[in-house]
């Protein structure tokens, strides 16, 4: 890393966590305050000296800024430029570095894409609805919601130091034990709320799974939930009644642009809030420590699902006492992410599909079983990729589920603390699977399984030739 770095986001992000204004900081540090000012508006570059202060005010290592939103930004444009509307214009990856330079102008032109893609795909719906003959309900071109939530859970690298504080308290309040989580949770809710919890029996394949009826203090939880989906819903809903002040303070730092991306935020962070008090960050750190990850002992340590699990392990940034960073995905049978997040440093489509040869989707084919998958991405940075399908039921025989995949990765330097890498070949790392971002941006030209030409090589095609596939050149020997 170069003493002129420009981190201006992470700073910002830092200093927030701290609850610091910039006049605090910039007396921590030695500076004048515009002069932060300038550094976290990328105006000034973070010197090394004031990096070595940084971190050792928030207790960091310094290796966590390798990553850092110029880069992430970069590989997003990449990821624009890629689509086959810019292949008319010669846009070259060190335009897009000077682009990543200027954060705002940069944002500008991935929002604007984003605005395009989705004015597309309303499009599309609007025709085919009008094709069968319904008449469509609406369609809007404005940004999606679940896009804006990623990228705040994103920049904020999945860890909410204020709702672990929360979830501490509470259950410290509460004399929350993992043995008697449930009833534990139902007298809190009773002697401190006057909220009791129904058990409503499955009247119908669509009904609610959770309903809150606030006039009648009632938290109605279906059925068909297993205890430990009861025991998140219950807490869940804890975390909208009691923490409601201090979610809409953490969103009044992003920028969301709909009461849609609001009203979905405040569910992400509630449920955020319920996996940190279901799962109480020491316990389960060293827990996670003590088992090398093994999500499936972790669940049933802990009474919760694979999927929670998952969630919760990706959260573990506690200065001091970190977890091993993580990635998380997860997809339907048809290849659309749902979910997203990654702080080991791999890169996620934003805008079209996975890498066909990622686990991810080899698990549909067992499900139920785990997958290990030693990954390489194109630039030769290696990951262990842990996928398994997750099953939800909607009611009991004869009523359908849905079936996804997740997958947990890390990368490969911190393998061997997790149990999934017994076995496994370490040593020789040129034999894990070759995968990519997209067919668009990566530039293997010998992979039988590429959809599409890559943005940085021109389609040749000679009809009296076929490779391994459409897209993939065959080698032709000369001679006979």
């Amino acid at each position: 890393m170069t003493s002129g770095t420009r981190l201006g986001a992470r700073v910002r992000a830092l200093r927030r966590r701290g609850r610091l204004t910039q006049v605090e900081l910039a007396r921590t540090l030695g500076i004048s305050p515009s002069y932060l000012n300038l550094i976290e508006n990328n105006h000034r570059p973070l010197t090394a000296p004031l990096l070595l202060r940084l971190a050792r005010t928030f207790s960091i290592d310094l290796a966590s800024f390798a990553a850092d939103d110029e880069s992430r930004t970069a590989s997003d444009l990449q990821e624009v430029f890629g689509d086959p509307l810019f292949e008319e214009h010669d846009v070259t990856t060190i335009d897009l570095r000077e682009l990543a330079g200027n954060p705002a102008a940069a944002r500008a032109v991935i929002a604007l894409y984003h605005a395009y893609r989705d004015s597309l795909e309303a499009r599309e719906a609007l025709a085919a609805a009008a094709s069968d003959g319904d008449r469509p309900l609406g369609t809007d071109a404005a940004r999606l919601p679940s896009e804006e939530v990623s990228d705040v859970i994103q920049r904020n690298a999945n860890h909410f130091p204020e709702i672990e504080t929360a979830a501490e308290a509470l259950s410290r309040e509460a004399g929350l034990e993992t043995s008697d989580l449930y009833p534990g949770l139902l007298r809190w809710l009773a002697s401190e709320r006057g909220v009791r919890v129904v058990i409503s029996p499955r009247e119908a394949r669509d009904g609610p799974l959770r309903r809150y009826d606030a006039k009648d203090r009632l938290l109605f939880v279906s059925e068909i939930l297993p205890p430990r989906s009861r025991n998140f819903q219950v807490a869940h809903q804890i975390g909208l009644l009691t923490l409601s002040p201090l979610f809409d303070r953490i969103l009044s730092r992003e920028h969301l642009t709909s009461p849609e991306s609001v009203s979905l935020a405040r569910i992400a962070l509630a449920n955020y809030f319920a996996g940190a008090l279901l799962m109480p960050y020491a316990p389960f750190a060293a827990s996670a420590r003590e088992l090398r990850y093994d999500v499936e002992l972790l669940g049933h340590r802990f009474r919760t699902s694979f999927e929670q699990v998952c969630h919760r392990v990706t959260t573990l940034q506690r200065p001091g006492d970190e977890g091993v960073p993580f990635h998380f995905i997860r997809v339907d049978i048809a290849g659309n992410i749902s979910k997203r997040f990654s702080a080991s440093g791999i890169r996620f489509a934003r805008f079209s599909g996975l890498c066909p040869k990622w686990n991810v989707h080899a698990a549909f084919m067992t499900p139920g079983m785990i997958r290990t998958q030693l990954s390489r991405m194109p630039d030769g940075a290696t990951y262990l990729c842990v996928s398994r399908t997750i099953r939800k039921d909607h009611g009991g025989y004869g009523a359908p589920h849905t079936l996804l995949a997740v997958s947990l990765g890390c990368e490969a330097s911190h393998a061997r603390d997790l149990v999934y890498s017994d076995g496994l070949d370490l040593t020789h790392l040129q034999a894990a699977v070759p995968i990519g971002v997209t067919c668009r941006l990566c530039d293997r030209m010998d992979c039988e399984q590429r959809a599409f030409p890559p943005i940085l090589h021109r389609l040749r095609l000679d009809e009296n030739v076929r490779g391994p596939s459409f897209y993939t050149p065959a080698l032709v020997r000369k001679g006979p």
